[in-house]
């Protein structure tokens, strides 16, 4: 927000409050801290959007990179691609001469561990593994697809997004969400506004979420409904039993929502004229 308030621009102002959330180890579904793959490795993934021009960066898969929304960026404004994933990432993250660093803790290594042994596996028995896709499927309703999210408007009009996620907790190594894909858990026009998920990933790509509700916004919904009616059009492709899903939106005039289908869930707003960032509730969809 200081970038903000200073005059700064929406785009600075989301590439930094990721990164904060990336190097901080608390934050156990986002860089540093991150959950591992099945394998017991961290595996990130983000991407960024510019509203003004909707050109956006976006890399998967990476490993051993502090600032994944960074490596992003950089994609935005330094190639003439959109996406970059796995060892072709790293190369471009170590080129542009991105910050490394250990993103296994050792307290999400514990979980990990923990994990494996309600699966009778061990760190060792599951590296030798011929299949994983078994132990994959048990962690499909696992309280572990957390990402984090930030929609921007600046003085100027001018917006951006951002979305950074270390994915899936226990998931099938090389598997991407919808994190870093442009139109499923992320989008911004800042003629209309922007939209950033959170929650099955798989989901979102799917439904392609975040660019159906800019598309609401554009049609001239607004965002309480575009973002419950995103809600409305995931829970439908699993109606028996919905997976999680939350999305945040915030139009191009400064109007903003947020829906879920999970009691309980909040996200947080701040503007220039409040001192903090407020927790609000997301309207809850069934």
């Amino acid at each position: 927000m200081r970038i903000l308030r200073r005059g700064g621009g929406a785009l600075d102002a989301v590439e930094a409050a990721a990164r904060i959330v990336e190097a901080d180890p608390r934050d156990t579904s986002v860089g540093r801290g991150g959950w591992p793959n099945m394998l017991g490795v961290v595996e990130v993934d983000a991407s960024i959007m510019d509203g003004r021009t909707r050109r956006a960066g976006a890399v998967a898969a990476v490993r051993g990179y502090l600032y994944p929304i960074s490596i992003a960026r950089a994609v935005m404004e330094r190639l003439p691609h959109a996406l970059l994933a796995g060892d072709g990432a790293m190369r471009f993250a170590e080129e542009i001469g991105a910050e490394r660093a250990r993103l296994l803790t050792a307290s999400t290594r514990r979980l990990w561990v923990d994990f494996l042994r309600t699966a009778r596996e061990t760190p060792a028995s599951v590296g030798k593994r011929r299949a994983l896709a078994p132990l994959v499927k048990r962690t499909v309703r696992l309280e572990r697809k957390g990402t984090v999210n930030f929609v921007a408007l600046d003085r100027k009009g001018h917006m951006a997004s951002a979305v950074s996620t270390s994915g899936w907790g226990y998931k099938y190594p090389g598997r991407v969400g919808d994190s870093p894909i442009v139109g499923a858990g992320n989008y911004c026009d800042e003629r209309y506004g922007g939209a950033a998920c959170t929650g099955f990933g798989e989901l979102a790509m799917r439904a392609l979420t975040a660019k159906g509700a800019i598309d609401r916004l554009a049609s001239g919904d607004d965002p309480g409904r575009v973002a419950r009616a995103a809600i409305r059009e995931a829970n439908a492709f699993e109606p028996r039993d919905p997976a999680p899903m939350n999305i945040v939106v915030l139009a191009a005039d400064g109007r903003y929502a947020s829906a879920t289908n999970r009691a309980g869930r909040k996200f947080a707003v701040m503007t220039a004229e409040m001192a903090a960032a407020r927790l609000a509730a997301r309207a809850v969809v069934r």
